[in-house]
């Protein structure tokens, strides 16, 4: 488990590679995998609802997972993270690529 120490400087180094490589605003496309369980796609959905977001989900082989795949545009690296942390901490058990 990250510690917040840990979070923070993952941010922040995030952040100085997403304003080093690209002009904002963007398109930025997140990328999480979270259990097969419908109302946790619907939560993760409802995070980026009325932005203008291309959301795909792809169910894994077995069932067991469903990589869920956001494409958007994001004004500036600040806002990328933002939308990171509220998924964080609202979506129990989701791994962010």
């Amino acid at each position: 488990m990250n510690t917040p120490e840990k979070s923070e400087a993952f941010y922040n180094k995030l952040r100085s590679q997403l304003y080093d490589t690209t002009s904002w605003p963007s398109e930025y496309l997140y990328k999480f995998i979270v259990k097969s369980d419908s109302a946790k796609i619907a939560l993760l959905e409802a995070i980026f609802d009325n932005m203008g977001a291309v959301i795909n989900t792809v169910t894994s082989k077995n069932g067991k997972y469903t990589s869920v795949s956001i494409n958007l545009l994001m004004r500036d690296p600040d806002s990328v993270i933002k939308k990171y942390k509220e998924v964080a901490e609202k979506v129990e058990g989701v791994i962010s690529l």
